[in-house]
């Protein structure tokens, strides 16, 4: 297939740089260090079975969920850039 001045796995790099810079930005998100007994936003129990399951955990499980709702917001993926936003 001919792609002008970008070499035959141009794309493919692209797509492997993205997924890789998304696993470095959740990975650099996680909890790390010990985890609490109470939630640092809300100060209710976190069960130790969430403890036992997530290292580091620091929130309970409503207060996470309305972390990661926001965090949803701003995801950052690039809707105009994307082949199949460009076809509808």
């Amino acid at each position: 297939m001919a792609t002008g001045w970008a070499g035959d796995s141009a794309v493919q790099d692209q797509i492997d740089a993205t997924i890789k810079d998304g696993i470095k930005r959740v990975r650099s998100q996680m909890p790390q260090g010990p985890g609490l007994a109470y939630c640092e936003e809300c100060e209710s129990e976190i069960p130790e079975a969430r403890r036992k399951a997530v290292p580091g955990v620091r929130l309970c499980v409503a207060c996470q969920q309305a972390r990661d709702a926001e965090q949803a917001a701003y995801a950052g993926y690039n809707r105009r850039g994307s082949k199949d936003s460009q076809l509808r």
